[in-house]
């Protein structure tokens, strides 16, 4: 282990936040709010400045529910900068927390370009809710250093992250990700590197099994989401939630966990042709549910 690895939770002042997406901003926005500073980066100035107008309305939205006091709001957004830099992102951060799409290659790459920048003891940490951890820690020097946590949709509100560690991961890094998980306001779990982690499979066995049963005509997709809401305590129902998490994500995950895990994930023919028709749920106003201005039509 590098005698400069990071282990400690008060040894974390910046953090790099890789992607400034769904994910990628309500990492920035839990971190910002419990204290640190956060560089979120991202590949257009576009994507950055439509990012920081979502932290900041979910932040509004706070302050009228009486959640969030104006000064934390305002302490909060002063503690986030942006940059299209990865250089500039990383070169003073001590966790970097990679949150861009789920391919192995595009991550791989950007781990590549993190490990020329940033401090050589930076705790090196992926959202994949998926992906092999090790796979991405076999090219990095010192991969003790790396591992895998995994926030959950919409980060500012979901209250649990999987904290994955491969056969490498430095116990002592395992525990600094969990410290800071705790202080953000997060319950964390740690799983091992295996495909899906716990969660991932979990979702994805009951999200692909309400699948099949609307297309089978078993019942309406509300009549699924319901049963499992009133009659199973579920906050929300799984095609809802796919909506939510993204049809497209959905179907990457179940090809993954299909192709390394078992050919019972293996998507739907309704979930296919849906990402075909571009209908990803949500964020694009139309999946499982037609979507207006952030609810439910």
């Amino acid at each position: 282990m590098s005698q400069t690895l990071i282990t400690k939770l008060e040894e974390i002042k910046t953090i790099a936040v890789l992607g400034a997406g769904t994910m990628g901003h309500g990492i920035a926005q839990v971190a910002a709010m419990n204290g640190f500073r956060v560089v979120m980066r991202d590949l257009e100035d576009s994507f950055l400045d439509k990012a920081v107008a979502k932290i900041a309305a979910n932040l509004d939205k706070g302050v009228a529910r009486g959640k969030v006091s104006e000064d934390s709001r305002s302490k909060a957004l002063a503690a986030i900068s942006t940059t299209t830099d990865i250089a500039q992102a990383c070169s003073e951060a001590q966790l970097v927390i990679e949150a861009v799409p789920e391919s192995l290659e595009i991550k791989n790459e950007i781990f590549a370009a993190v490990v020329a920048t940033a401090p050589a003891g930076a705790i090196l940490a992926s959202n994949t809710s998926s992906l092999s951890i090790a796979s991405i820690a076999k090219s990095i020097p010192d991969p003790g250093r790396v591992i895998g946590m995994h926030f959950f949709n919409p980060v500012h509100i979901m209250k649990l992250v999987e904290v994955v560690r491969h056969e490498g991961s430095a116990d002592a890094v395992v525990e600094c990700a969990c410290e800071f998980a705790r202080v953000i306001g997060k319950t964390a779990i740690t799983v091992k590197d295996t495909p899906g982690f716990a969660s991932s499979r979990l979702g994805l066995v009951i999200g692909l099994e309400a699948m099949r049963m609307f297309e089978q005509g078993v019942a309406s997709a509300q009549d699924i989401d319901t049963a499992m809401k009133l009659g199973y305590g579920h906050p929300m129902g799984p095609l809802e939630l796919t909506d939510l998490v993204g049809l497209d994500v959905r179907l990457s995950i179940a090809e993954y966990l299909a192709e390394t895990v078992s050919p019972s994930f293996a998507p739907p023919d309704v979930l296919r042709k849906l990402v075909e028709e571009g209908k990803l749920g949500k964020k694009c106003g139309q999946g499982f549910y037609e979507w207006k201005d952030g609810k439910r039509v």
